[in-house]
């Protein structure tokens, strides 16, 4: 059962308890380094301004509890947390009474619509890590629930703002993006379609720049490699490049109206961390629920194209089902 913050807590977390008021953040799922991360950098001594003094209060284990590379790590995390000031609660029901926001981190993309359902019905917005699930289907009853209960969520890969991406997406480095290439890890995980489990990085690289719009998908697959093309309805190209042999790696090139540039380096956590908060400040979201769901259409059109040999697959005809 959950309890109120104790005096030790807020004496680790080095704020008063009125700075908490509203700022107040909790961590569904403890099964990945994200989690650590986060809390590492809300709750560190004279943490970063821009996160606008957000503090990790409290997280709810699980989790995973059947993937074995996600739930072996939660009691090592658990006790990390801890040691930021960190309450542990055995449930997301006592979670949702210490904290005003929270951060949905369960590495498990099949119990994201479980358990972000009572975050919405409590009324406190949400931040749901990738994938936002792991099904096209459930990422439509996720935002369908939002709009019923009236609740801005967003998901997004730490990706997204990779170093370069902020001015070629505005068109101040190369003028109007025609076309990118993206690579990335594609680790597979069998609980997960393909791309979910970590590909997702480099599909979100593509939108980031692309946006919406995607036609059509297809997919060359081989053990070691997959190439993911997909072609834009007003003729631009998306190109991602899966690594599962040999060094892995973020990254690619953008091309535009004026030139080519490297996306750039990955820049950790801090750029997407920087949008999160100002999500829960504002409850306006940094990528449309439209765009999440296109691009989890995206995925699944990379492995229905798998399936058929190549084939291209619409993206509409998935979005109408």
């Amino acid at each position: 059962m959950g309890i109120g913050l104790s005096a030790v807590s807020i004496a680790k977390l080095g704020v008063s308890r009125e700075a908490f008021q509203g700022k107040r953040v909790g961590i569904i799922g403890l099964d990945t380094s994200h989690s650590v991360a986060f809390t590492k950098a809300m709750n560190a001594p004279g943490a970063d301004t821009k996160l606008k003094g957000y503090k990790v209060v409290a997280a709810y284990p699980y989790g995973s509890k059947t993937i074995e590379s996600s739930a072996k790590r939660i009691p090592g995390y658990v006790e990390e947390v801890k040691n930021f000031g960190v309450m542990i609660t055995d449930s997301i029901t006592a979670l949702l009474e210490q904290v005003d926001v929270v951060l949905l981190e369960t590495n498990d993309g099949r119990l994201h619509l479980e358990q972000v359902l009572p975050v919405f019905k409590a009324g406190k917005r949400v931040f749901i890590d990738k994938p936002i699930a792991a099904s096209l289907a459930d990422t439509k009853a996720i935002f369908a629930a939002a709009r019923q209960y009236n609740v801005p969520t967003f998901s997004s890969s730490s990706l997204r703002y990779i170093e370069n991406i902020p001015n070629l997406a505005s068109g101040k480095a190369i003028g109007a993006i025609t076309g990118v290439d993206a690579f990335a890890p594609a680790t597979l995980e069998s609980t997960h379609p393909d791309l979910f489990w970590y590909g997702i990085h480099g599909v979100e690289l593509l939108y980031a720049l692309l946006g919406t719009g995607c036609n059509e998908v297809r997919r060359v697959y081989g053990e070691g490699t997959d190439i993911v093309v997909g072609t834009w309805s007003d003729g631009r190209v998306g190109i991602f490049r899966g690594i599962r042999q040999g060094k892995g790696g973020f990254g690619g090139m953008a091309y535009g109206t004026d030139g080519q540039q490297a996306l750039g380096t990955y820049g950790g956590y801090l750029p997407l961390l920087y949008r999160v908060v100002e999500f829960f400040d504002t409850g306006s979201v940094p990528v449309s629920p439209e765009e999440t769901t296109e691009l989890v259409a995206f995925m699944e059109a990379a492995d229905e194209s798998k399936r058929r040999g190549g084939a291209a697959v619409s993206i509409k005809e998935l979005l109408k089902v």
